[in-house]
């Protein structure tokens, strides 16, 4: 049985008494393994999870998509619940990242570094192969292809790096994939390297179709071409269960829902399971 369970997000779901928050954490059961993707921006997942019948203490492996505070924020309060796990981040995930506004930086990034893991004894591992098996069946990607050039990585991200400020391509964003019967259940941070870069590459390096996608797909800064290239692909990519949310925005959510079969709001609290 795998079970995958959105322990966080921007949106509340039934359960009401859950937290919500800008950011997104998962939990992936898989054949008596716990693997945790993205730990939301504070510790509100780690609450959220007993009230979701969910014992995180005994967590494997812990994959943070990104170096954006609001999927890494929450990893400090994991530290002091959880330990024995492996950390796996994508290269340059402990870069300094900022976001540009109106002549201003604002921080971005991690509030942990490396040190911090050493302190700990915490085990960090960097992804650095294209597609890496890390337990039976649940594989970690990274390095994407920019295939699609209408995926467009908005310039006011920016990192800071020897004293000068430079455009962030979002090299360090990784995903995970798990193995179902009927195909591939992907997990989306950001998707700042672009959804349909991302996803193709999935499809390419696992040779699986996929079945089911969740996340964040940052289609709330699209625009155009790009945008209605992105809902085409969902709309016809075959995909069942397509669980997109966080940084995808509300109105492009709405309009998923109107246009896309599988299209579901997957909000805090969501749960799907695979035999």
């Amino acid at each position: 049985m795998l079970r995958i369970t959105t322990l966080i997000e921007n949106s509340p779901g039934e359960h009401h008494g859950l937290a919500t928050e800008h950011g997104i954490s998962f939990c992936i059961e898989k054949d008596g393994h716990i693997v945790i993707f993205d730990t939301g921006q504070s510790g509100a997942f780690l609450d959220n999870a007993p009230k979701l019948n969910i014992n995180l203490s005994g967590a494997g492996h812990v994959i943070l998509s990104h170096g954006h505070y609001d999927h890494s924020g929450g990893f400090r309060a994991l530290c002091s619940a959880a330990g024995g796990f492996t950390l796996i981040t994508g290269e340059g995930f402990f870069v300094p990242k900022y976001a540009f506004r109106n002549g201003a930086y604002d921080f971005l990034g991690n509030d942990f570094d490396e040190a911090f893991l050493s302190e700990r004894g915490i085990t960090s591992v960097t992804a650095s192969a294209p597609a890496k098996e890390i337990l039976p069946g649940i594989h970690v990607l990274s390095g994407f292809p920019r295939i699609h050039t209408e995926e467009k990585i908005n310039p006011r991200f920016v990192l800071e790096k020897d004293g000068a400020f430079v455009p962030d391509s979002f090299d360090d964003e990784i995903l995970l994939a798990v193995e179902t019967g009927e195909g591939l259940a992907v997990l989306l941070g950001c998707s700042h390297p672009g959804m349909r870069n991302m996803l193709d590459a999935v499809k390419e390096r696992l040779g699986r179709p996929i079945l089911a996608v969740l996340g964040g797909t940052h289609l709330v800064e699209a625009k155009g071409t790009g945008l209605e290239k992105s809902l085409e692909y969902l709309q016809n990519s075959g995909i069942l269960f397509v669980g997109m949310s966080h940084c995808t925005g509300k109105d492009v959510m709405d309009r998923l829902e109107a246009v896309c079969p599988g299209f579901f709001r997957n909000v805090t609290g969501s749960s799907l399971f695979f035999g």
